[in-house]
């Protein structure tokens, strides 16, 4: 009886979609202002005038009748009318001209977002049973659902492997350290890879495959083979022959030549400065975004990639053990929020490229340019209503957004508590279909369907919850704060020039 209770007052106090409405709000507190602070500045090809992005603001869900008037709407109305439940954005725009801002009335409306139904900015938020049934609804419906043109529809969690984190596996003859190095939504796989015959190699997007590794150490910051060596002094014996032997192997003695090579790879047949400036480029903008994008931190990329060259040698001569890929340790679940702010980057950067169009436009016509008239609202909305009514997600994944299944009030709380593995059915992908031990307390581990998604369709566990995670940096300084710092610290790191 006391497990009962416990139970009782346990869902009383936690909604059991508690993770989605989380995971929105802190998209709509955080992760709108984050997308648009990134863009900062537009550009136009229209000489003395830029644009200025400042604060957003999102409001509550309304509708503009045929008479022109604007009024609240709820989402009883949405599912009766066939309607969309979102919310018009907002957005200061500031013009320059010249370098002098003009600001007068700058908040402009750039389109609609969807919104989570009972999440902060719905009309149901809040409201008491009595007041939710004046409004139409039933109130033990958990929410946690969107409304896109009359059909209630579900963002479903997706897991992945823990992005910025190094994971280190066999994979035929090779061993591999790959780490999925993410910044502002960019998703970077860069790996480093040790062959049979001990020869370390990088791959990374935008690079052709299989870079060796020293050179790009020497161009990174670390220019000669005895700092090199210095790097692993406190490695053991076996990982300091393997950098002796790709050291013999290397055919570069300098900086010079290392950028040399590595541009006659990336950019063959071009002239010398544009093989140098694509090596610098590529390197500092697609190599470890998570770490930084500027020059001054290629000694910090350098030390990142000895670490993962460690961890290869030493999975391949057997002194550390492989890392598990189905872990539940190196997952992580990517909710409603995390799949909204990914949509909202993609859709922004249409819309920017469509104001730069039109500024452009305009001036070529002589008109005045009013930043009212630049924006097109729809070059924003169309590609996320697009995205949330038929599921097919950016980077190609399909089947994000899926239909509330309403046959009975278990199938849509299993439904909303659903997690789905990106893996492709069609393989049979054996130790990821497993249960897994660390599935214990998160993963229910008997809710599955049959047949191809066997195992890879899953569902969370009664009482497990997902957290929101925090912001990196704020706890980097936290660590650093609690006298923690690590092995190879390139503050530490002497390097004559």
């Amino acid at each position: 009886m006391a497990g009962r209770e416990l139970m009782e007052l346990y869902l009383r106090e936690n909604s059991l979609v508690r993770q989605h409405f989380d995971s929105y709000n802190k998209f709509i507190d955080f992760g709108l202002q984050e997308a648009i602070d990134r863009v900062g500045l537009i550009k136009p090809p229209v000489e003395g005038f830029e644009l200025k992005l400042d604060r957003v603001r999102l409001d509550k869900p309304t509708i503009i009748e045929a008479d022109g008037s604007r009024r609240y709407l709820k989402p009883s109305e949405c599912r009766l009318r066939n309607l969309t439940y979102a919310a018009p954005l907002f957005l200061e725009l500031i013009p320059i001209f010249n370098g002098v801002e003009k600001r007068m009335h700058a908040e402009v409306y750039i389109g609609e977002m969807p919104i989570m139904v009972k999440s902060k900015n719905c009309h149901l938020h809040g409201m008491t049973d009595d007041e939710l049934i004046e409004a139409g609804e039933d109130p033990s419906d958990p929410g946690g659902n969107f409304i896109i043109n009359g059909s209630e529809r579900v963002l479903i969690s997706i897991e992945d492997l823990a992005p910025n984190k190094i994971i280190t596996t066999r994979e035929k003859d090779d061993v591999i350290a790959k780490v999925f190095s993410t910044r502002h939504g960019f998703r970077a796989r860069c790996v480093v890879s040790r062959d049979k015959a001990g020869v370390l190699h990088l791959t990374f997007p935008a690079s052709t495959r299989d870079l060796p590794l020293i050179p790009i150490l020497k161009i990174l910051g670390i220019e000669t083979d005895r700092q090199i060596i210095d790097m692993f002094a406190g490695a053991s014996e076996t990982v300091r022959n393997d950098i002796l032997l790709n050291l013999e192997v290397d055919e570069t003695t300098s900086r010079d030549e290392a950028l040399d090579f590595i541009g006659r790879r990336v950019a063959p047949g071009q002239p010398i400065e544009f093989r140098i400036k694509r090596v610098e480029h590529i390197l500092d903008n697609y190599l470890l975004p998570h770490i930084s994008l500027v020059p001054d931190k290629r000694l910090e990329k350098s030390v990142y990639l000895c670490t993962m060259a460690e961890r290869a040698i030493l999975v391949a001569s057997g002194e550390l053990n492989n890392d598990d890929k189905d872990h539940y340790g190196n997952k992580r679940i990517r909710l409603a929020g995390d799949l909204m702010d990914e949509l909202f980057r993609y859709a922004l950067q249409f819309l920017v490229k469509d104001i730069s169009y039109q500024a452009s436009r305009a001036d070529a016509r002589g008109r005045k340019l009013v930043v009212q008239t630049l924006v097109r609202p729809d070059a924003l909305t169309d590609r996320i209503r697009y995205a949330m009514a038929t599921g097919n997600w950016i980077a190609g994944q399909t089947g994000v957004s899926q239909l509330l299944d309403r046959t009975s009030y278990l199938s849509t709380l299993s439904h909303l508590r659903r997690v789905i593995s990106p893996l492709n059915r069609r393989h049979p992908h054996f130790e990821a279909r497993d249960l897994h031990g660390t599935h214990w307390g998160k993963i229910c581990p008997a809710e599955t369907p049959e047949g191809p998604s066997c195992s890879l369709v899953k569902n969370m566990a009664l009482l497990s919850a997902i957290s929101i995670g925090c912001d990196e940096n704020e706890m980097s300084e936290v660590v650093k704060c609690m006298g923690v710092s690590l092995a190879k610290n390139p503050s530490k790191i002497k390097i004559e020039k």
